[in-house]
């Protein structure tokens, strides 16, 4: 008996030492792979960060156009410096703060312009050289031969960099001049503050027109010597101000051949980002810094445990990992910001937050941050209602303290509408419905026309179907928060502006259209055409944007005359061949027939059939769109990122789901791409959906059992989500006759 019972001791032993180093091989990190959406179109950042943090330490390569909008693009084999700032998916560049590069032998003051400048100090790099994970990123520099490793805390960007032994004068340049696309200095300043320590700023203009950010570095060795140049002029002595401003950091030698260097940021002033760098990263341990890193991303990820193929789940996680890459800190350690109004703002009550990609990201991703990152959700609110106060008006597209009403729509207002409906109260109530009425009583690009319930006359107004149909969205939402603090009179009359996406919409030809001043409709008319921002649409045409109603599905479908001719027309819209013309938009990709994946406006689409009683239709899209559109490859995106849309897009469709409405709380099924997925919510709730006989062929949903009882919607609440419980979602190869099929359990848009 007693040998009996040791090995039963030796063998729960073995047991669990196999199940930790299982767990331990398993983690969620190494299904993270940041090179992809880094090739064609994707615009996404490539480099070393934590979850929401203010520093995205990554190399910039040669700025080469559009597609190198931050900073990186695969295609490339150059490196011109490791910059602090960069943005992930945007169609514009800007950022790239505080570039530093490593180098040996003869100095090079210029940056280069070519892959074979000699007389640049940029370096050729190989991607088998190259290592990028969720938190870390390393890669060879050819040219001198330098291992550059990087990591970072939420302030603080960590820099290792190992050299060749004996390696003739060793230095880095320090560039403050170095930007990414628009980014230009504006001012700034460098000061040596002892042996090891740099301080200083960079203002700068881009994008954002008013950027301000201080910084410290410091350095695991002393300096040998400072060279301090305005532009390429030496200046004599440690301290220098200037608009163009670079360094050079000479070493005697490098101790045991690795240098490493810490930068710290701050929106604030040098005394902070000391502070910042005090309190985040002390100590010179670079691989727990990693660890913690990686530790970090895990506990985020975490969040959704998937069961699915390897494939899958690299595609789901590398999704999830862009997701929360912004909007980002822009703070300090000390809760310090700088307002939009440019004043310092001390000891905050909430962390201020940056890079609001508004028009893209209301649709899916901050409904995501709503079920996955409930903490952070009033810190989004109340940074907005910051910015109300200091700019007088609520963000459209925030960058670093400044406004760029960049895209159309006043959409800050379904995340706050949204997060209201959902319960969320961290933030003031009566403030937040005072800043979304007043975004909608503007008197700019055609605001003034809706809010005597009239079109936008296309002849008077540039995009003035894009932006009535965005407004009209938006306008909803305003009806929706005052019908729930009892405001009658502001929810009649916003309901009525939500309504008036039907004036657009032209019956004879079933689109919708630019209507002139005159009451007649613009010709000459084609609906497959685009020009790029000189249209009466906005990165799209007339068969991308008529479907743009998710606040009204059902009284989109009346215009189309029912069920039937609506769903006919949806058919036609992938069938149809997209003719765009030479001037249209590089944002519209990912075609089939003209619906774009590759562009937001259309991300809810596929799931309108799912209104019509269809919904095996729209599985049968989600699978193509998952199949074409999303992989694993650095090509892996078929558009912009743009700050976390396109992948909250997967993330949400992947799990079964999407938010259609942006504010209604209801989520559409389409059809799941795991076999199982369980959100773990606050309060250590969960959420466990399980698939089952889920396959490429096994596509469509046959039934649903919610916590062991049927469930015949084709959608499912934000409250029964949040509030734990099992979901069995059984799948087939034929589309069901019964599932879905009823009106009584089709989505309602006025849930």
């Amino acid at each position: 008996m007693q040998f009996r019972k040791t090995s039963s001791i030796l063998f729960l032993t073995s047991l669990f030492t196999f199940n930790a180093f299982t767990q331990q091989k398993t983690k969620l990190t190494q299904y993270v792979d940041p090179i992809i959406g880094s090739a064609k179109h994707g615009h996404v950042f490539v480099g070393a960060n934590v979850p929401f943090g203010a520093v995205q330490l990554g190399p910039n390569n040669i700025f080469e156009g559009w597609d190198w909008c931050s900073g990186y693009n695969y295609v490339s084999n150059t490196i011109t410096g490791f910059a602090h700032t960069h943005l992930s998916g945007t169609g514009i560049g800007d950022l790239g703060d505080i570039s530093i590069m490593p180098a040996t032998g003869k100095l090079l003051l210029e940056k280069g312009k070519t892959a074979d400048d000699e007389n640049g100090y940029l370096s050729k790099f190989s991607h088998k050289n190259e290592v990028a994970k969720a938190g870390y990123y390393s890669v060879l520099l050819d040219k001198y031969d330098i291992k550059a490793e990087l990591t970072a805390t939420e302030r603080v960007g960590f820099h290792q960099y190992t050299f060749k032994k004996g390696a003739e004068n060793p230095h880095i340049i320090i560039d403050l001049i170095e930007g990414i696309g628009w980014d230009a200095p504006v001012s700034a300043s460098l000061k040596q503050l002892d042996a090891t320590t740099i301080m200083g700023h960079r203002n700068s203009k881009g994008w954002s027109t008013d950027q301000r950010l201080y910084f410290v570095i410091k350095l695991s060795q002393p300096i040998k010597n400072l060279v301090l140049y305005d532009s390429t002029v030496v200046k004599n002595g440690n301290e220098l101000s200037g608009k163009k401003l670079k360094a050079v950091v000479n070493f005697n030698a490098i101790n045991n051949e690795k240098l490493q260097i810490k930068v710290a940021l701050s929106p604030v002033s040098t005394e902070n980002a000391i502070l910042n760098l005090k309190t985040e990263l002390p100590g010179w341990d670079f691989a727990a810094t990693v660890k913690n890193s990686d530790a970090k991303w895990e506990k985020e990820l975490s969040k959704v445990n998937i069961s699915a193929s390897n494939t899958t789940k690299k595609v789901f996680y590398t999704a999830l990992y862009h997701t929360m890459i912004a909007p980002s800190l822009f703070n300090d350690v000390n809760k310090d910001y700088r307002g939009t109004d440019k004043k310092v703002y001390k000891k905050a009550n909430f962390n201020n937050l940056t890079t609001f990609s508004l028009w893209d990201t209301y649709r899916a991703a901050n409904p995501l941050y709503t079920i996955l990152h409930q903490d952070k959700v009033s810190d989004v609110v109340n940074t907005m209602l910051a910015i109300y106060k200091q700019q007088g008006k609520l963000p459209v597209w925030h960058l670093m303290g400044s406004e760029t009403n960049t895209m159309v729509g006043y959409h800050a207002v379904p995340v706050i509408v949204d997060a209201y409906l959902k319960g969320y109260r961290g933030f003031d109530v009566n403030l937040a419905f005072e800043a979304v009425k007043q975004s909608a009583m503007q008197k700019t690009d055609g605001i003034d026309y809706i809010q005597q319930l009239k079109y936008i006359p296309a002849d008077k107004v540039n995009e003035s179907v894009a932006k009535a149909l965005e407004y009209a969205i938006d306008d909803y939402c305003i009806a929706m928060f005052a019908k729930a603090l009892n405001k009658t009179k502001d929810y009649q009359y916003f309901s009525k502006r939500a309504q008036l996406y039907k004036e657009y919409f032209d019956k004879d030809v079933q689109f919708m259209r630019g209507k002139l001043a005159d009451g007649t409709w613009r010709t000459p008319f084609s609906p497959v055409a685009s020009k790029h921002r000189e249209d009466d649409y906005t990165e799209g045409n007339a068969w991308q944007y008529t479907w743009l109603v998710p606040q009204d599905v059902e009284g989109l479908i009346r215009l189309f005359g029912g069920d039937k001719p609506f769903v006919n027309k949806l058919d036609s819209l992938f069938s149809v061949k997209a003719e765009l013309g030479e001037n249209s938009s590089p944002d519209i990709s990912g075609l089939i027939g003209n619906y774009a994946q590759g562009n937001e406006p259309g991300h809810h689409i596929t799931y309108l059939y799912t209104y019509a009683g269809q919904p095996w239709k729209t599985a049968d899209l989600i699978r193509k769109i998952d199949h074409d559109f999303y992989s694993s490859k650095p090509d892996g995106l078929c558009g912009n990122e743009d700050v976390g849309q396109m992948s909250a897009w997967y993330v949400f469709t992947a799990m079964g789901f999407y938010p259609v409405n942006p504010a209604n709380g209801a989520y559409v099924f389409g059809t799941p791409l795991l076999n199982d997925a369980t959100i773990t919510l606050a309060r250590n709730k969960k959420f466990n959906i399980k698939v089952t006989g889920n396959s490429a062929e096994n596509k469509y949903i046959q039934k649903i059992v919610l916590n062991g009882k049927p469930y015949t919607k084709s959608y499912i609440l934000h409250k029964t989500i949040v509030a734990g419980g099992n979901i069995q979602i059984y799948m087939g190869n034929k589309p069901s006759e019964t599932w879905g099929v009823k009106p009584e359990d089709r989505p309602v848009s006025n849930k």
